[in-house]
């Protein structure tokens, strides 16, 4: 029984039956419960549910793109389990899930979790994408090359990911002092909030090749918009940047798809997850542009 007095399904923009189909989607969300390498403030296992739950009061119609991205038909994916033997192994899950759903034809919405989970999905777009490029945005380097006997530590995604693409970051605050000289030694695209204003964004375009994958460590938006991360750092970028630079790549660059990682729901107010549901949905109209 399904009719006007009934809550709609829980799924990602809460869409009826008609456009969240797996056949009759373009989009696929996957959901990645996972925070096993947490080591500061944990419950990032919660935040995929809270994007999916804050979806449902979104308006469909995105008045700063003047499109309705969910007309290209968004299945929302039953929560990714944890393979409890090794962060490698979940990675590897990650990675296996996301292509198989690539080479279905699907773009891919990976909802983490912790960062951890970028480092599964970018490999399975880069092994379908020649030259893929990677634009993360994080508060934090997360370069080091093992961290607390594991190199797929959230402090690793990016060197992970740098594994298998070039990667520019923007929202860098916080390294180590040995992610800090690795940047410099190999002349690494990271751009600081101070340095991205001052350069603009066509700088950090001209950066990228044609095929981009984005990373969304949500610890990159300021502490006031964002404060339920795990590990925030103060003097973030606010939403009108990070939304001017992903128009900006969607116009010259094709984003083949998206992470976005790092809430925890009860380390700040509702409007956090809020923010990370419009942030998703703003991205699937970037990338995929109007339906027909």
């Amino acid at each position: 029984m399904s009719d006007e007095r009934f809550y709609p399904p829980v799924n990602f923009a809460s869409l009826e039956a008609a456009h969240s189909s797996f056949d009759g989607s373009r989009v696929v969300v996957l959901p990645v419960p996972y925070d096993s390498t947490v080591t500061a403030r944990a419950g990032t296992r919660d935040g995929p549910r809270a994007i999916i739950e804050a979806s449902a009061d979104m308006e469909l119609y995105d008045v700063g793109l003047g499109i309705e991205p969910w007309k290209h038909g968004i299945h929302t994916m039953p929560e990714l389990a944890p393979h409890t033997g090794s962060p490698e192994a979940m990675c590897a899950r990650i990675e296996e899930v996301v292509g198989e759903l690539l080479d279905a034809g699907k773009f891919v919405v990976t909802l983490g979790g912790e960062h951890t989970v970028a480092a599964g999905a970018v490999r399975a777009h880069a092994k379908r994408a020649p030259g893929l490029c990677v634009l993360a945005f994080d508060a934090h380097s997360d370069l080091r090359d093992e961290y607390l006997d594991s190199r797929f530590n959230h402090a690793c995604t990016l060197r992970r990911a740098l594994d298998v693409a070039p990667v520019t970051q923007v929202g860098l605050r916080s390294a180590s002092v040995e992610d800090a000289a690795f940047i410099r030694e190999e002349g690494l695209s990271f751009y600081s909030p101070r340095e991205l204003r001052a350069a603009g964004v066509d700088d950090v375009v001209s950066k990228l090749d044609d095929d981009v994958y984005i990373t969304i460590d949500l610890d990159n938006f300021d502490p006031s918009e964002m404060s339920a991360v795990g590990t925030p750092e103060p003097g973030g970028l606010h939403w009108d940047e990070v939304s001017d630079l992903l128009i900006a790549v969607a116009k010259r660059k094709r984003i083949v798809g998206f992470d976005v990682t790092e809430l925890s729901p009860s380390l700040g107010p509702a409007s956090c997850a809020q923010l990370a549901a419009k942030l998703t949905y703003r991205l699937i109209g970037l990338a995929l542009g109007p339906a027909e």
